[in-house]
């Protein structure tokens, strides 16, 4: 438990729960306080519908042939009956599962079509206010050929297409360029949280490797917003210098201030290196875009490194809205920052992976609440 601090009640910050599973988990998702689910290795989900008070282990899918095989790294849901699981691994281990019955059954919703490839990241994009998931989502996974495998769905993950064909065969319908990666550059699949959509269907990735950290995100042209021509919908690059590099090392998850709004962008990127998980240089970045325009690909983004970082590699970060606070989390901790990732303070020294407020999970089954009562709303 870190120290005390002047006018902040006592007690831990995150409050264990019992999972009733020894699964690493990795995939977690708060629907609200209430509602949250949960995911992660032996083809394991989990559901609660009372705050943590009980998790329930969900059936699992394709449990019949193997199911029990696959490594589910990220979950996506839109209320107590209906989610989207995604399991990373090579090839057709690579898999998204749709359930709408409260996870009592699970359809096969897509298999990864590239022998080579691995998934990373699934997300959809979030509404404004608490109204919770839209329809559109967006599924990324490891460069093949030199390029980031994508698709999309428009149907809230019912049906999956390819990244990079035209958007509509009418004239001046929307194209879809692909994203270039550089050699040995990968996405990290640590939490689900290397992928942020930020406007609709507009996404944001970060990315690691020994070619050096990256943030990458998708763009139209400005003729295309302001007069409403058809879209070439391809991608910008902005290198995160100050990020480690190395085949365990770059930026592993990105997360917004606005996730609902299109511009201005306010960004929060955590990482470093996951075989040094007390290595503090290197783990956090602000990014903040500055112009004019309506559209990032004439922007350039301020950059905030701390000066106080986290106290170690960080796999997931968010932003609370109510205590006006970040929260970033890894496998040797928690940290808060409440002036923009200019300083972090330490918050626990627990193993974590991934983080959905008010619920963080990690390995060996580990799930916990945050104490609200600790971290107060604070000023900013």
């Amino acid at each position: 438990m870190p120290p005390a601090q002047a006018g902040r009640p006592m007690g831990p910050v995150w409050r264990m729960q019992e999972s009733g599973t020894t699964a690493g988990l990795r995939g977690i998702d708060a629907v609200d306080g209430t509602v949250a689910w949960a995911s992660g290795t032996g083809g394991t989900v989990l559901r609660t519908t009372d705050g943590g008070e009980h998790w329930t282990k969900c059936a699992t899918p394709d449990a019949a042939t193997d199911g029990v095989t696959l490594d589910f790294r990220g979950v996506q849901a839109w209320d107590a009956k209906t989610a989207v699981v995604m399991a990373s691994g090579p090839g057709d281990k690579s898999r998204l599962y749709k359930t709408t019955d409260g996870c009592e059954t699970w359809k096969l919703a897509f298999k990864n079509p590239d022998k080579d490839g691995f998934w990373d990241s699934l997300r959809f994009d979030k509404l404004a206010g608490d109204a919770g998931l839209g329809t559109q989502g967006i599924l990324i996974g490891d460069p093949l050929d030199g390029k980031f495998q994508i698709f999309r769905s428009s149907d809230r993950g019912v049906t999956w297409r390819r990244w990079g064909g035209k958007e509509s065969d009418q004239e001046g319908g929307d194209k879809e360029l692909q994203a270039g990666a550089k050699k040995g550059e990968a996405l990290f699949a640590a939490s689900n949280e290397s992928l942020s959509l930020w406007s609709g269907d507009r996404f944001i990735f970060v990315t690691g490797g020994v070619s050096g950290a990256r943030l990458t995100y998708s763009d139209e042209g400005v003729l295309c917003n302001e007069l409403g021509w058809g879209c070439t919908i391809s991608f910008s690059n902005l290198g995160l210098p100050t990020l480690p590099s190395g085949p365990s090392s770059g930026a592993f998850a990105i997360a917004s201030k606005d996730f609902h709004h299109y511009f201005p962008l306010r960004l929060m990127v955590v990482g470093g290196d996951y075989a040094k998980p007390d290595q503090a240089l290197g783990t956090s970045v602000f990014l903040s875009s500055r112009d004019g325009a309506h559209t990032p690909f004439t922007s350039y983004f301020d950059a905030i490194t701390p000066t106080k970082p986290p106290h170690g590699y960080r796999s997931a970060v968010q932003w609370s809205e109510a205590l006006r606070v970040w929260i970033a989390v890894g496998t040797n901790g928690s940290d808060e920052s409440r002036d923009d990732g200019k300083t972090w303070q330490p918050l626990d020294d627990g193993n974590w992976n991934a983080l959905s407020l008010p619920f963080v999970v990690g390995p060996n089954g580990r799930i916990a609440r945050l104490n609200a009562g600790v971290l107060p709303a604070g000023k900013q």
